[in-house]
Parts: structure tokens; C-alpha cells; sequence
């Protein structure tokens, strides 16, 4: 708990300065170490105090028993002999919040969209329970409907709703915007997945059928993606997030267990609206309250 609000209280710290119009406020609160300034130290220093543990007690794991599985990427990099405490700590911390924060960010949103679209959490649920017993890898692989689901769920609510650049050196935008070294310029994903121009008249309609085709002869429904720069949600070209193919692995693994033995009912006033907060990542004020219900699945095919 001490990990999980300090881990909160650095996003939205950090997030926090971009907001100010003059840098200068926070180097001179950092400074004299007072307000804003020296929570973000004292929470940072949580932060890497738990990440320092995560290392240290692999490491004493890794020296204990040399025949240990080292199929995890921590034990890897440890073994690799390569690599000092501060920097394996630094990609513990890169690890936790690139993964942690966006991928619990985008569950929470999609858990609350399909409750409010029953007809999208039926096809779902026939889509998961088409092949229960297959091997973890082939049983999302294929799950065209909930990975388009997916993908309409973050057009609305993207994990990262909006990300900052700085110019390595002088350039030209396409549009002939001048942009010179040390300039930093920001694309809003969330913004971009709302425009009528990219999406249509019915961009506020949470629509997975969006992202399907539909075979003429077989009658399947395969996936048809949008560029990477008309969906930036995992950013786009040389600096394209190398976690997309893991995230979507393990947010389709997230959705099958979830929803092939439960139902997500939200817990809110009748006709209430969560309210949305924009820090590094997208939130939900106060998190998702839902009330938990066992489901009763009855196997019906997704031709049908």
C-alpha cells in the first residue's frame, strides 16, 4: 500500500509540472526542498527504496540457487553480469510504470464501457468461451472481437492521453510548422481518437465493429488495424512502444478470465458518470467501484 500511493503520488507530481507556465517554479521549490517539490523526493525515494528491494532479494535468490529458473527477465538481466544495482533498478521502476500504470488504466476503462454495451460483452463472452481449454497463447491469439474491442475502448480513453517531444535538432512538420532544437511539441491521442475528421460522425460511439472486416465466403470477422499515426495510443515510427504485442497479450488474458467466469457491474449512483483525470496516464477519479456477479455462460457460437 505504501509502494502503490507513493508509486500515485510521483505520476501525478511529475505530471504536475508540465501544467506550470515557468519551470522555474519547481527548480526553485526543489531547491529550497518544500511543497510539491519535496513530496515528489520523499515519494520517489519510496519508490526506488521498493524497487532496490525487488533486485536486491533476486540477486540474493540468483546467488542461492545457481540451477534457479532464470526464465523471468529480471533473473536474465542479473545474470548477464553486465549490469550495475542503480541501472537494473532503473528499468524495474521504467518496468512498473510502463506496465503497470497503463495497462490497469485501460482494463478500467473497457470493464466500464462493456457494462454499459451488454451487446458487446456478449460477443465477447462467445468469443471467449469458444476455446476454453486451448493453450494460453492460441486462446487469445485469435480473439479478433475482443482485441478490436480493445482497441476501441483506448481510442476512447487512451492510456496515455497525451505525450510531449523535445526537437533534437532544427526541423520541418509536414505542414510546414518550423520547429526548432529544444522545442517541445505534444500530440494528444486522446484528442486525436475523438476527431471527426479520423473517425467519422460516430466517433463517440463505442464501436469494436470499427476495426472489423467481415470474410464474404468464410464469414469470419478478422482485425483490420489504423496506421500508427492516426492511432498514436501506442505511439508511431522508430519510438512505437516495444511492449504493444505484450500489452494486448495480456489484457486479452486479463478480459478471458475475467469475463468467462464473472460479470463487471458498476457500483455507482443510477445515471452517474465516472469522471476522467489526465496525469501521465488516463484515470478514473476515485477508481472503478463494481459489484462482482458469477457468471452462467451458456456455449453459444459466435456464427450464430
Amino acid at each position: 500500500t505504501e509502494f502503490s500511493t507513493a508509486f500515485e503520488d510521483a505520476v501525478r507530481l511529475s505530471s504536475e509540472r508540465f501544467n506550470l507556465i515557468n519551470p522555474v517554479f519547481w527548480k526553485l521549490k526543489r531547491a529550497l526542498d518544500i511543497g510539491s517539490e519535496k513530496q515528489l523526493r520523499l515519494a520517489v525515494s519510496h519508490v526506488r527504496d521498493f524497487a532496490q528491494s525487488i533486485v536486491r532479494e533476486k540477486r540474493q535468490e540468483l546467488d542461492k540457487k545457481s540451477s534457479l529458473d532464470t526464465g523471468d527477465l529480471l533473473s536474465r538481466i542479473l545474470s548477464s553480469g553486465h549490469v550495475d544495482e542503480s541501472l537494473v533498478t532503473d528499468l524495474v521502476i521504467s518496468f512498473i510504470l510502463a506496465g503497470r500504470d497503463t495497462t490497469s488504466a485501460a482494463l478500467t476503462w473497457f470493464f466500464w464501457l462493456i457494462s454499459c454495451h451488454s451487446q458487446v460483452e456478449e460477443q465477447i463472452v462467445r468469443e471467449i468461451t469458444e476455446n476454453p481449454e486451448a493453450p494460453i497463447y492460441d486462446e487469445v491469439k485469435n480473439m479478433v472481437y475482443t482485441h478490436s474491442s480493445l482497441c476501441e475502448s483506448m481510442r476512447l480513453y487512451p492510456p496515455v492521453p497525451w505525450d510531449t517531444k523535445e526537437a533534437a535538432g532544427d526541423d520541418v512538420l509536414p505542414d510546414g510548422t518550423v520547429v526548432k532544437k529544444g522545442m517541445r511539441v505534444t500530440y494528444h491521442p486522446y484528442a486525436m481518437g475523438r476527431m471527426e475528421s479520423l473517425w467519422g460522425s460516430n466517433w463517440s460511439e463505442f464501436l469494436p465493429e470499427r476495426w472489423l472486416e467481415k470474410d464474404k465466403v468464410t464469414g469470419k470477422w478478422s482485425f483490420v488495424g489504423r496506421d500508427s499515426y492516426t492511432y498514436p495510443v501506442f505511439q508511431a515510427g522508430p519510438r512505437i512502444c516495444l511492449g504493444k504485442d505484450m500489452a494486448f497479450l495480456q489484457m486479452k488474458r486479463v478480459v478471458a478470465g475475467v469475463l468467462q467466469r464473472f460479470r463487471i457491474v458498476p457500483a455507482m449512483e443510477e445515471g452517474s458518470q465516472p469522471v476522467y483525470i489526465s496525469y501521465l496516464t488516463s484515470k478514473m477519479k476515485g477508481g472503478f467501484p463494481v459489484r462482482i456477479e458469477e457468471r452462467v455462460i451458456e456455449q453459444v457460437s459466435m456464427s450464430e
